[in-house]
């Protein structure tokens, strides 16, 4: 059973996602990007809790992905949203990286698309980036 802090949490998560992806739809406005990362940060602080959000972030293999998320959402927050987007996707990309092979599996799980997953050639190329799974 969930706490209410961990529904809450999620659901501003979501609603970062979510405000990020209508920022760039309308063509990477600033004021959607901000939103989004604001709701994202908190609901992941809510959602796993204070400590355990800064412990992740000031990690030192963590520390790269860190400083581009921040140096990006600062540059959509002063106007270059193209910029601090790449960046921050990057940084998200440097944070998460140790979830994907989690993420696969979740997602092999799944009727329509674990099919595809299942397919040879992504089997092949799953099984050979692996790499350390993280507990969910």
């Amino acid at each position: 059973m969930m706490s209410c802090k961990t529904e809450i949490g999620l659901g501003l998560t979501g609603f970062g996602v979510l405000f990020s992806f209508f920022g760039i739809i309308f063509f990477f406005d600033k004021g959607l990007l901000a939103m989004g990362n604001i709701l994202f940060i908190s609901g992941v602080s809510l959602t796993i809790g204070l400590k355990s959000t800064m412990q992740f972030f000031m990690k030192r293999q963590n520390f790269k992905g860190t400083i581009s998320f921040l140096v990006g959402f600062f540059f959509v927050v002063l106007g270059w949203p193209i910029l601090g987007m790449i960046l921050e996707a990057y940084g998200f990309i440097v944070l998460f990286s140790g979830f994907w092979p989690t993420l696969a599996l979740f997602i092999q799980r799944i009727p329509i698309l674990g099919w595809l997953f299942q397919q040879s050639y992504i089997r092949s190329w799953l099984d050979r980036n692996q790499g350390k799974r993280v507990p969910v």
